[in-house]
């Protein structure tokens, strides 16, 4: 019996996200030194017809909170990365690697990306965290 899939940029996808992320101790350890927060931005694509804002505050190796921002500018997150739809799906089902996705501009970034070089390993098992959710694509 195969999960059920959970649509991407939802609320309950970034709830099993968050969870995802705090039962991971490969997380935990590539990502201890690690304080920022970020607003991954899902630009409108397919069905999704506006941007949504998921929000992530990531503290030393665990996710203190994530949630849909309906008021974008109730927070200021140290970085924000966005594109769109299509995008992310290539992120999440491993074709595309975050660092390149920022280096080539696929993932615009808007924040310290000497920071973020400093914490590919962090990076990459924050999107095996991804990986862990059965998701479903509004394409």
């Amino acid at each position: 019996m195969s999960e059920e899939k959970v649509t991407f940029a939802t609320q309950a996808w970034i709830e099993q996200f968050h969870a995802e992320i705090n039962k991971s101790e490969a997380y935990r350890q590539a990502a201890k030194t690690w304080e920022g927060d970020f607003y991954f931005i899902i630009e409108a694509e397919g069905a999704l017809t506006e941007p949504v804002y998921m929000y992530m505050d990531l503290w030393h190796g665990e996710s203190r909170g994530a949630f849909i921002a309906q008021d974008p500018s109730a927070r200021s997150p140290e970085f924000v990365i966005s594109a769109p739809v299509s995008t992310w799906k290539e992120v999440i089902e491993l074709r595309l690697d975050p660092i390149k996705g920022l280096l080539t501009k696929k993932l615009k970034l808007k924040g310290n990306m000497a920071k973020i070089m400093r914490a590919v390993k962090a990076a990459n098992e924050l999107v095996r965290c991804t990986t862990r959710v059965p998701t479903d694509f509004p394409l």
